[in-house]
């Protein structure tokens, strides 16, 4: 682990890992801060870590606690980031965090941003951002710090309130790879396809770590997006949730939401209106993810190192 700014502090097992070249996870804390209302996000928080843990990897929950940004959180932290009233921050959030000492939960970009400072290769999350509907030019930080951090993220897709053709033109555009794990087509976040392709298809953790190591070897910067479809039991078919997912959009632009308030708003609406339904299929693929990142983690041991001529 190269030398850390003090704003940094990495718990003890994480730093024991990634020293000793063991299978590490990064897991992003806005799904506790911002997605799922308390206690359930707690005990999600704490799954997920379990998830994690039974496959074999060591759990890295990102955060930021009182203007330090935390790689790995005890218990009584992560109970902490639950029923804080938090931030939500992105890559240009941590500074202004840090100068005013306040907690928050890492964004998919911020968490990314986290785990690449130290070291970690594998990081498991919900679904990515993307290009909105509301506005062409509201366009998440999610897809910027794809395409510039090498790090394999497991994903349901990008979420389904997104524009999603242009969100995988812009994925295309950014030059990231979008992985269909046991599949040729894109997941569509609580539907399992989307009616769109991938760039290609991986059917094992033992893929993954092969594809990403030949897209880091050859030079390339960006992610490895690799997008697991919901379980079929779980999944809420796109003709039930596209015309909530478009009711919660006229909304918000009747609301005039927008920025970092809107995708947070979309989302606890299309759970109100399903009546509670789009929150257990989050949670269903979020600990899903959890499981096939330690895979793929445990697939990436050792690490990558790129040899100098």
């Amino acid at each position: 682990m190269n030398s850390l700014p003090p704003s940094f502090i990495v718990k003890d097992d994480v730093k024991r890992a990634l020293r000793l070249d063991q299978p590490v996870v990064a897991l992003e804390s806005t799904v506790l801060t911002h997605g799922l209302p308390h206690p359930t996000n707690l005990a999600l928080g704490r799954d997920m870590e379990a998830a994690v843990h039974a496959d074999g990897a060591t759990p890295a929950t990102i955060a930021v606690l009182h203007g330090t940004i935390r790689v790995g959180l005890t218990d009584d932290e992560l109970v902490e980031v639950a029923e804080t009233s938090a931030m939500k921050i992105s890559r240009r959030d941590f500074a202004a965090a840090i100068a005013k000492k306040a907690s928050g939960g890492t964004t998919v970009a911020g968490t990314m941003f986290a785990a690449d400072k130290v070291g970690i290769k594998v990081f498991a999350t919900g679904g990515i951002g993307g290009v909105h509907k509301e506005g062409r030019f509201d366009v998440s930080t999610d897809l910027q710090a794809l395409a510039s951090t090498q790090m394999i993220v497991v994903c349901a897709g990008a979420k389904s309130i997104l524009d999603l053709p242009s969100t995988l033109e812009m994925l295309e555009t950014l030059g990231v790879p979008v992985l269909g794990y046991g599949t040729d087509e894109f997941p569509a976040f609580f539907s399992r396809s989307s009616g769109f392709k991938t760039s290609a298809r991986v059917d094992s953790p033992q893929e993954v770590a092969e594809f990403a190591r030949a897209h880091w070897e050859i030079g390339m910067s960006s992610a490895v997006l690799v997008c697991q479809p919901i379980s079929e039991a779980d999944e809420i078919s796109r003709e039930e949730i596209d015309p909530i997912e478009e009711q919660a959009s006229r909304e918000a632009q009747e609301q005039k939401i927008s920025g970092q308030a809107l995708t947070p708003f979309l989302l606890q609406r299309v759970n109100e209106l399903t009546n509670g339904k789009s929150m257990r299929a989050n949670i269903s693929f979020l600990l899903n993810n959890a499981h096939l990142a330690a895979q793929i983690a445990k697939a990436m041991v050792p690490p990558l190192k790129i040899r100098a001529l």
